[in-house]
């Protein structure tokens, strides 16, 4: 027997009879290492000559990977010995009660999208979604905002480096309004949805975060007026915010994608530090509030998605998810709610079983 068969015997047989993964590793050491023996084969083949080397060579090499194969097989054995030990060794009681640990909660941006959700549908509203990377065809043009538009600048867009296989330059979503677009070309009219979900601009402090959460409510239908919006905002805002004191101030504004556009402030006071909606904003200790954007559907957007403005009329409305979370529960930190610090999860958070309803109260307590 050769040396190189001898040495293979060796080290095969003390693999075999390694009793733990300490013994395999010792012996990968002495084979493998940089000191070990067929380490030490291995840096022979630089001194032989050409003719040796192709000889010997092989015979080295396939050592090499005999060993190798075998350690790997040794320590796969051993670990499933030991998991099958440990699994014969460790029981579960299932009749006992549930050992006491942390808790999970329901986020209030999620309580809250369930709690509009079920208000807008007590009032005839679908929910629509669409996608979060949009081409700048849904996102901006066809809500009258062509590439000259100095609206465009009212969005700090995240715009990614490569364009689509149509050619269109694609982007996060500034806003949820693509799917207005997108629901009218896919549906028609009549329409009323809400469209809630993710959206992106470049911006970052306590009221503002690169992503954040818009809810946009779309009505199209024949003969709608801003009166239909109002009243709308009003039965919204008074179920949300669970009071019948609420009032509403419509200023005139400007967004491209509306026409006439509207701001909706709500009356609100200071109380225990903190804001708390309801009365009206003329009233000794209280002041007004902007809450949302709103206004008549621009005939141009009417007609990108596929209808005819003479024909259909429309209102629609955006609302930031996470601004109305802080203005019900509370919070004064918009940065907090993307932290994920369990303290404040607890505190704010609710339980899976606090499902909103109409009938038990759309704010059930955190």
């Amino acid at each position: 027997m050769s040396d190189i068969e001898q040495l293979k015997a060796e080290l095969l047989g003390a693999i075999g009879e390694a009793a733990d993964l300490a013994g395999v590793e010792a012996i990968r050491v002495s084979a493998l290492g940089k000191q070990g023996s067929v380490s030490g084969l291995l840096k022979t083949l630089g001194k032989m000559s050409p003719e040796e080397r192709q000889v010997e060579g092989p015979k080295i090499h396939a050592l090499r990977e005999a060993v190798t194969a075998a350690l790997g097989a040794r320590k796969d054995a051993l670990e499933s010995a030991a998991l099958d030990a440990r699994l014969a060794s460790e029981t579960i009681d299932l009749s006992l009660p549930a050992p006491e640990m942390p808790k999970g909660s329901v986020h209030p941006v999620s309580q809250v999208m369930d709690e509009l959700a079920e208000i807008f549908a007590d009032m005839g509203f679908a929910v629509a979604t669409g996608p979060e990377i949009e081409d700048d065809w849904h996102n901006f043009t066809a809500l009258n905002m062509p590439e000259t538009h100095p609206a465009r600048a009212m969005h700090d867009t995240f715009y990614f480096p490569d364009r689509d296989a149509q050619d269109r330059e694609m982007v996060l979503r500034t806003h949820t309004s693509p799917v207005q677009i997108r629901t009218m070309l896919s549906e028609g009219a009549p329409l009323r949805i809400i469209a809630p979900g993710r959206v992106y601009r470049s911006d970052s402090d306590a009221t503002h975060t690169p992503m954040f959460h818009q809810v946009e409510a779309l009505v199209i239908d024949k003969d709608i007026h801003l009166g239909h919006l109002k009243w709308t905002l009003e039965t919204f805002l008074k179920a949300f915010f669970e009071r019948d004191d609420i009032v509403l101030r419509l200023r005139p504004s400007y967004f491209p994608f509306t026409e006439p556009s509207v701001e909706v402030d709500v009356g609100y006071a200071n109380e225990g530090g903190r804001r708390v909606v309801g009365g009206s904003g003329d009233e000794p200790g209280h002041a007004w509030m902007e809450v949302l954007g709103s206004g008549m559907v621009n005939r141009h957007v009417i007609k990108a998605g596929g209808l005819d403005p003479d024909e259909w009329q429309g209102f629609a409305f955006g609302v930031g998810v996470d601004r109305l979370a802080m203005l019900k529960y509370g919070m004064d930190d918009l940065r907090a709610f993307f932290d994920g610090d369990v303290r404040w999860l607890s505190h704010y958070g609710f339980s899976a079983l606090d499902v909103p309803t109409l009938s038990g109260g759309v704010g059930t307590p955190a």
